[in-house]
């Protein structure tokens, strides 16, 4: 048992900036990864970022240059800053813990809306 969640989502214009946050329960975030996803309108959940447990980032060719994944270890919360908004950064952002060989445990979500 465990939880994770979302908030900071909300509505922004283009090239506008938000901060999505993530609290996690503390197995969760002794996960090997901790993740944010998106899911657009009519579309798959994609990949956004990842960061592990040393702090080691990566991202989605989409975000790269614009996201910056971080975490608060002692807070057990992982943040996603986000600059230089489009319209295709439109979606429900999920939170995700992850480690091999299990399942990933999912938030509810967050939904972030930039308006042109």
């Amino acid at each position: 048992q465990g939880s994770l969640v979302e908030s900071g989502g909300g509505v922004v214009q283009v090239g506008g900036s938000l901060r999505l946050s993530c609290a996690a329960s503390r197995n969760f975030f002794s996960f090997n990864f901790m993740a944010w996803h998106r899911q657009a309108p009519g579309e798959q959940r994609e990949f956004v970022a990842r960061i592990a447990t040393g702090g080691r980032p990566s991202y989605a060719e989409s975000v790269k240059g614009r996201f910056i994944i971080s975490r608060d270890n002692a807070k057990n919360t992982i943040y996603l800053q986000m600059n230089s908004l489009k319209p295709e950064d439109t979606g429900v952002y999920y939170c995700a813990a992850e480690r091999p060989f299990d399942v990933t445990r999912w938030g509810r979500g967050t939904l972030v809306t930039v308006s042109s």
